[in-house]
């Protein structure tokens, strides 16, 4: 079983470029069966969960040409089943943009229910309330979504809960129906944003996109595009709490800075400095922590997906943080871990009271999650002495080359396959 072995103590200097936004490909990815024409998409993250995607599209008649490890053609004018079920396909959340876009384009679709991190309730009531709207039936049985049409009409929908994955799939399914359709109480997420712009470029008719009310004409048909991805918001912003949490000097690349609002006003807050330019983020961590109060939020607030990152921060800092956790009720299974490393902090429900600590040490820790992954990476890139990161597959669903980005920056990581390599490492490292 992989594993990340580490030394922790160096200070992260350099630079970093960020890949695609995962959570913006995947939807695109499924997104471009909904056209007979041949669709490029480039930028996209080689991480497990795009591959699985694209793996599973070829099961159902996709062809899927790489051009190279960032870019793919499909064409999806061969599709011969509506059916995707697939123990990959399982695994992975992202399986329920494949409803969407079926229903959309074959007023069709049967996809094996959602897996993914556990991090708490993920319920799919808001995607099927839409797709019901539009004029679908849907049922689940044997473990699928079963959703089918004989005419998809627009409405007027208002979301219970700000949900990105509900509205995407709504986005989708309304672009090819019959009339307009207006969302209310729309996510605002930068790829909910990406996913309307693709769909345009395809010939779709969807305004307001970004706002909490997206309307949407419907068209009959689509037309292919090439399209690139938007940087990763998440890994951009945890390279950003890498610099912090190190007492590093890390430049990111190839970013947004508009999207990363949020993770760097919080990093202001708690004493880093920051320079920005078009495109890059530097942040500069020589200073000691301050403590803060953060909650997460739906776009703009602060993410969810950054709320473990900025918790090993604050376990450096002065004084006591509040984090509140208002999307995901799991969302703090990583704290147990972070204490092994000499963290002082205590749940009660949805908020953890972080007291900050001088320093971490090195610890046999396991990732329970992908983002919660990544930050108790960070944590033992700072702690005194060896860390061994276990279930790092969790971490390889969303970060396309961690470990080697992270060793271009000076840390002593590497990616070992057993206790063996443990020991060489170390014997290396010395």
């Amino acid at each position: 079983m992989e594993q990340y072995a580490i030394k922790g103590g160096n200070p992260l200097v350099g630079e970093v470029e960020i890949g695609g936004a995962k959570n913006a490909a995947l939807p695109i990815i499924a997104a471009s069966i909904m056209t007979d024409e041949s669709v490029q998409v480039d930028n996209i993250p080689d991480v497990r969960d795009t591959n699985v995607l694209l793996d599973a599209m070829q099961e159902i008649g996709v062809m899927i040409k790489r051009n190279n490890r960032h870019s793919v053609s499909i064409n999806a004018s061969q599709v011969h089943d509506y059916v995707v079920d697939g123990d990959n396909i399982r695994k992975i959340r992202a399986s329920y943009y494949f409803i969407g876009a079926l229903l959309a384009k074959y007023k069709n679709a049967e996809v094996a229910l959602p897996g993914g991190c556990d991090i708490g309730c993920r319920a799919i009531d808001q995607h099927i309330k839409g797709f019901r709207a539009l004029g679908a039936e849907v049922v689940i049985e044997y473990g699928l979504i079963k959703a089918h049409a004989e005419r998809l009409r627009g409405s007027h929908i208002y979301m219970d809960v700000v949900s990105v994955g509900a509205t995407i799939n709504i986005m989708m399914v309304a672009a090819m129906a019959e009339g307009t359709t207006i969302i209310e109480n729309a996510a605002k997420e930068p790829h909910v944003v990406d996913l309307a712009n693709f769909l345009n470029s395809m010939g779709a008719n969807i305004k307001g996109a970004g706002t909490d009310v997206i309307r949407i004409k419907g068209v009959h048909s689509l037309h292919g595009t090439e399209y690139a991805i938007i940087p990763d918001q998440i890994e951009a912003g945890t390279f950003m709490f890498a610099a912090a949490i190190t007492k590093g000097d890390i430049t990111v690349k190839n970013v947004i800075p508009k999207h990363l609002e949020s993770i760097t006003a919080k990093l202001l807050e708690i004493g880093c400095e920051i320079e920005e330019s078009d495109d890059a983020v530097r942040v500069v961590a020589a200073k000691p922590l301050r403590h803060t109060q953060v909650k997460t939020l739906p776009y703009p607030g602060f993410p969810t997906d950054m709320q473990p990152q900025i918790t090993v921060a604050l376990a450096l800092s002065t004084g006591t943080s509040i984090v509140t956790e208002s999307i995901f009720e799991n969302r703090f299974k990583y704290v147990d871990e972070l204490i092994r490393m000499g963290a002082n902090i205590k749940v009660e429900g949805n908020t953890a009271i972080v007291n900050g600590v001088a320093k971490y040490t090195g610890a046999s820790i396991s990732a329970p999650d992908l983002r919660a992954g990544a930050a108790l990476v960070l944590a033992a890139l700072a702690a005194e002495g060896y860390s061994c990161v276990e279930d790092i597959h969790y971490i390889q669903r969303g970060y396309e080359d961690f470990h080697l980005k992270l060793q271009s920056l000076g840390a002593q990581i590497e990616k070992v396959d057993s206790g063996r390599d443990m020991q060489k490492f170390k014997l290396k490292i010395g």
